[in-house]
């Protein structure tokens, strides 16, 4: 694992991929799962090249599809690193289809891959800090301190909300949602 700090461009990745009719769904676009898995694949790159190790994905944000993506399309992914904890990194990611006839390009979608660099024993290991040149590196690390400050607060109201609910209220509930209870204690 290189130990020095590295700048931002040091890692940044793009990876396109030709879209193929075994990519499609029966719609005739892109399956959603296929993209997922390039941006996987695009965030372990930006994030290895960072960490100089290997890093797996432990969660993944905002993923949400903004335009379709089309058999014939060039996809681009493009990946940096925005953030650095200890053994975390958060890698931000534009994905854009290019087609080739018209040369429209569209942003389909951007998400936030929350990887962590692993040791030779399976283990967190350090991340070299990140050198940030650019107001684009400065805003996108801060960016990057108040999601995981919001995500943190989300996961505290979800786990207390799990916490509370009272099953013995469920018909005064779920009075106006669309379910028809079953269940006869």
């Amino acid at each position: 694992m290189a130990e020095k700090a590295l700048p931002v461009r040091h890692s940044q990745t793009t990876i396109t991929e030709l879209m193929v009719p075994s990519y499609a769904n029966f719609g005739g676009k892109i399956h959603g799962g296929i993209l997922l898995s390039m941006m996987d694949k695009v965030a372990y790159a930006c994030s290895a090249k960072h960490a100089g190790t290997y890093c797996v994905t432990v969660s993944v944000d905002n993923v949400e599809f903004l335009q379709p993506v089309e058999v014939g399309e060039l996809v681009s992914m493009h990946a940096s690193v925005n953030y650095v904890g200890r053994s975390s990194l958060v890698v931000g990611i534009r994905v854009e289809a290019l087609n080739v006839k018209t040369n429209r390009v569209n942003h389909t979608n951007s998400s936030f891959f929350t990887m962590v660099a692993k040791d030779d024993d399976g283990k967190p290991t350090q991340v070299p800090e990140l050198i940030l040149e650019t107001k684009e590196d400065i805003k996108r690390f801060i960016e990057a301190l108040h999601v995981r400050k919001i995500k943190n607060e989300k996961k505290e109201q979800m786990d207390d909300a799990r916490s509370l609910i009272n099953i013995d209220r469920a018909h005064e509930i779920l009075k106006k949602e669309r379910c028809i209870i079953a269940y006869k204690p």
